[in-house]
């Protein structure tokens, strides 16, 4: 009998729902990192209103966490960093949000951040394997 064969599937499984789920929260970001460059360049929103933004969310969903106003403003950079690059836009989503904060916060040009989503993705780096690189 080969029951690895199961365990197998359980696994290959699991990692595609990660997978589909980490691309879903990274498009959500995305888009209310958009809603608010817009804001912000239309309607001149600045920190106060991010901040009843943050407040408006904690108190209409509680359970929700990671909308706090410091992670808005990182949603919205997150979005105008990517918007006219298309490679790096779909390479985002192939990595965690706190890999996609990380190589925000620690590479400088679009080429260095391209490399690290590559290597993040194709050596399937933890956030301190990629910290370390």
């Amino acid at each position: 009998m080969n029951f690895g064969v199961v365990v197998s599937m359980i696994r290959g499984a699991q990692q595609r729902a990660y997978h589909a789920v980490n691309s879903e929260l990274i498009n959500l970001y995305w888009s209310v990192g958009e809603y608010i460059s817009t804001k912000v360049h239309e309607e001149d929103w600045g920190k106060g209103v991010v901040v009843q933004l943050a407040a408006y969310i904690q108190s209409n969903e509680p359970n929700v966490k990671g909308f706090s106003d410091k992670n808005l403003w990182r949603m919205k950079q997150f979005y105008e960093t990517y918007k006219k690059n298309p490679k790096l836009s779909t390479l985002s989503r192939e990595i965690s949000w706190s890999h996609n904060l990380l190589i925000l916060s620690k590479c400088s040009t679009n080429e260095e951040r391209e490399y690290y989503m590559r290597k993040a993705v194709h050596e399937c780096f933890s956030y301190r394997e990629l910290e370390w690189q």
